[in-house]
């Protein structure tokens, strides 16, 4: 019995304790303090250095004690805990203790880890990549009403004052992979809507794509109207331009809008679908609208530009146009390009 009594009054004992680390962070919480205040805080009534990662932004906090910053080099931490933000770890609280860990600290580091969780959703979240699809699609959707969208985009984590751009995308790598290279240093959220890769950043660099993605880039609209541009975009990549900016494409994007009968039964481009069944001819036309110039294109396909200008000249004669001259080429683009939206 005295045994019993023993272990029931150290139960006693560690419960008011983790009742009172409870209510120390309740305080905190309710006065709105900000990270570094949150970790002399808890420093403070740790009675040892506590420290706190942010894995989005590697922004790292460790405070003494006496409230001041720890010195470097930083000892190995005593006691760990995730930080978890819309069940995604965003990063890592932790104390160093010098000797065994205190039996309260596995509670104090699990309300420290909520409590900077929720200071990181109140000014924006810290720049975990892949996000709630809800919510994107709320942000690209022309049905949601203006207020709704500005709510979607907080929560997301993107500024009031900022544009965001749509980036349309297939890719067998990772989402979140891609996401992060585009848009290696500001604000970017990414996840899979239907069959394609939603992407929304502030900045996009289309240079960093990695190679195997195909993307197509909005404008820095509304999130809506960028949106529709994106998949716009998209539906022109090809092998040899996999990244297709909206705003390059220009009167081009009109090809579209034409009705996918009226593509069909165009004279020029019927005959690029009769071409379609020799790769090796739709490869030398499309070396030669994309280049414009006979000895590129050769170069392109490593070949001779004396058999690439016959098999032009073959070409040519089987879909009625002169390859040679500027509206003859233009045709083929033209046909080529609208070929591809129907086939995309």
């Amino acid at each position: 019995m005295e045994a019993l009594a023993e272990r029931l009054s150290h139960l006693d004992s560690h419960v008011e304790g983790a009742i009172r680390v409870i209510a120390f962070y309740d305080t905190l919480m309710r006065r709105r303090v900000e990270l570094p205040a949150l970790a002399r805080a808890s420093a403070g009534l740790a009675e040892c250095v506590a420290g706190i990662r942010l894995h989005g932004t590697g922004r790292v906090i460790r405070v003494s004690p006496d409230g001041g910053q720890a010195s470097d080099p930083p000892p190995p931490a005593s006691t760990t805990a995730p930080i978890t933000l819309d069940e995604e770890e965003i990063g890592t609280a932790w104390l160093e203790r010098p000797g065994p860990p205190s039996p309260l600290d596995e509670v104090l580091l699990e309300r420290l880890a909520i409590a900077v969780a929720a200071i990181v959703e109140r000014y924006g979240p810290a720049r975990t990549t892949m996000a709630d699809p809800a919510l994107v699609e709320l942000v690209i959707s022309s049905g949601s009403d203006e207020a709704a969208r500005a709510r979607a985009l907080r929560l997301l984590g993107f500024a009031a004052d900022l544009p965001v751009r749509v980036v349309a995308v297939r890719s067998q790598r990772p989402l979140d992979q891609v996401a992060g290279l585009i848009c290696p240093a500001r604000p970017v959220k990414a996840a899979p809507l239907a069959d394609v890769g939603v992407i929304l950043a502030t900045t996009v660099d289309p240079a960093r794509f990695p190679a195997g993605v195909c993307a197509g880039i909005g404008a820095a609209e509304s999130p809506d109207r960028s949106w529709l541009q994106a998949r716009t975009a998209l539906r022109f990549t090809t092998p040899r331009q996999p990244v297709v900016p909206y705003d390059d494409l220009g009167a081009i994007a009109l090809l579209a809008q034409v009705p996918e009968d009226a593509a069909r039964d165009n004279a020029d481009v019927a005959a690029i679908a009769r071409m379609a069944g020799n790769p090796e001819d739709l490869e030398t036309l499309d070396a030669y609208c994309a280049t414009g110039s006979l000895r590129r294109a050769a170069d392109l396909l490593h070949l001779h530009h004396s058999s690439v200008a016959r098999r032009l000249e073959q070409l040519g004669k089987t879909m009625g146009i002169d390859l040679t001259e500027p509206t003859g080429l233009t045709r083929a683009r033209l046909a080529l390009t609208a070929w591809r939206l129907l086939n995309d």
